[in-house]
């Protein structure tokens, strides 16, 4: 016999199926698409030509979880041929950001490798075309090592400032039925003067994001910012021979 409270336990347990349905994400976004990041990352542009190198946290060691978290990897070191100076550079893909495959922030990496973090603070990179980067710059310190860094996670549209904020963005993107894509966009220095090198960083991420197809720039800064920067062109391409 049905009774009102097996009609109630069972109407509660319909609603909380529906909503468990409704929270599960089903419908991939992507602003990659079936482009390769290496192929839209500029190897050379204005003064600067680069080198494909291994990353120097080694993302790819044994055991790690690079496989199933990165789709696309590229990892560059940028040498400026008028100054000599080098950044480093490391863009990670991966395309889906869900609560088991999220993208590793550098105030994890980085500690894990024996840095000190001696600052961590937001910051803004403008760019041509009035738009900014919300981002963060660290200065990593090590035995022998001092190493300015500055980056920033697009998790679908959303650039997160923090790690609790980019939990945030993909539990509510995923409440919208979305699994986005993101990218860690990582640039460091090796200096022991991190204020220049934080200057030095924002004008090359200025300047090769702007030397990117004028239509792939959302892959890395999403589609609002690469909008803003849509008048601005795109330099001509430089050989990577210089």
């Amino acid at each position: 016999m049905t009774t009102r409270r097996h009609l109630l336990m069972s109407v509660a347990c319909l609603a909380a199926a529906g909503a468990a349905y409704q929270l599960k994400p089903r419908k991939r976004v992507t602003l990659v698409g079936k482009d390769q990041i290496a192929d839209l990352t500029p190897a050379a542009f204005g003064s600067w030509i680069s080198r494909d190198t291994g990353d120097p946290l080694a993302l790819q060691s044994e055991n790690s979880l690079v496989s199933k978290l990165y789709n696309q990897l590229v990892t560059r070191v940028y040498v400026n041929t008028e100054t000599g100076a080098e950044v480093m550079v490391l863009l990670a893909y991966g395309a889906e950001q869900t609560d088991d495959l999220q993208l590793h922030r550098p105030e994890v990496c980085y500690p894990a490798f024996g840095f000190k973090l001696t600052r961590n603070e937001a910051t803004q990179i403008a760019l041509p075309g009035g738009a900014a980067i919300p981002a963060r710059q660290l200065w990593a310190v090590g035995q022998d090592r001092r190493e300015s860094v500055i980056y920033w996670s697009r998790i679908g549209e959303t650039l997160p400032l923090d790690g609790e904020q980019q939990r945030w963005d993909r539990l509510r993107i995923a409440f919208e039925g979305v699994i986005p894509d993101g990218v860690l966009s990582r640039f460091s220095i090796v200096s022991s003067d991190p204020d220049l090198a934080w200057k030095e960083l924002k004008d090359f991420i200025a300047a090769l994001i702007t030397a990117m197809p004028a239509n792939k720039r959302q892959v890395l800064i999403g589609t609002e910012r690469a909008r803003a920067m849509a008048a601005v062109k795109t330099p001509a391409a430089v050989s990577a021979a210089g």
